[in-house]
């Protein structure tokens, strides 16, 4: 049962579900669109390739364009599970590739670690498991 709370945080749960599946989308399409207008992609796809991914530039393009499509779907409620899955691969493979080799921390006591692809996960995890569900308002 959802009851609108008279202090923090102000929100109902549905209201909560909505800001969180808004704003996980935002932030995977921001890298997507700062990937695109910075020109990063050909050095991304090198990384990939390096790493040994068959053509790490277009693998770059899939990893871009996915993280704008699922994220345009989960802000329009739909196809949620299946976006949030193909999000959640997308962090998973930035862990594995990325992030885990630089530790856990983002800033302040690291630089680039996993801490905020753990969260966005968890925030995945929250989305997709929302998805379909009857709130009272």
């Amino acid at each position: 049962m959802s009851v609108k709370m008279k202090t923090y945080p102000f929100l109902t749960l549905p209201m909560a579900l909505i800001i969180a599946r808004v704003m996980t989308a935002v932030l995977f399409m921001a890298h997507a669109v700062v990937r695109i207008f910075n020109g990063s992609i050909p050095q991304f796809g090198q990384f990939m390739t390096h790493q040994g991914f068959p053509f790490g530039e277009g693998v770059v393009w899939v990893i871009t364009i996915c993280e704008i499509v699922a994220g345009l779907l989960l802000i329009a409620n739909r196809f949620v599970r299946i976006a949030a899955t193909g999000l959640f691969i997308v962090a998973v493979g930035g862990v594995v590739l990325i992030h885990r080799h630089l530790g856990w921390f983002v800033g302040e006591h690291g630089t680039g670690g996993s801490e905020y692809s753990v969260a966005l996960m968890v925030l995945l995890l929250v989305v997709a498991a929302s998805d379909g569900e009857k709130f009272n308002k």
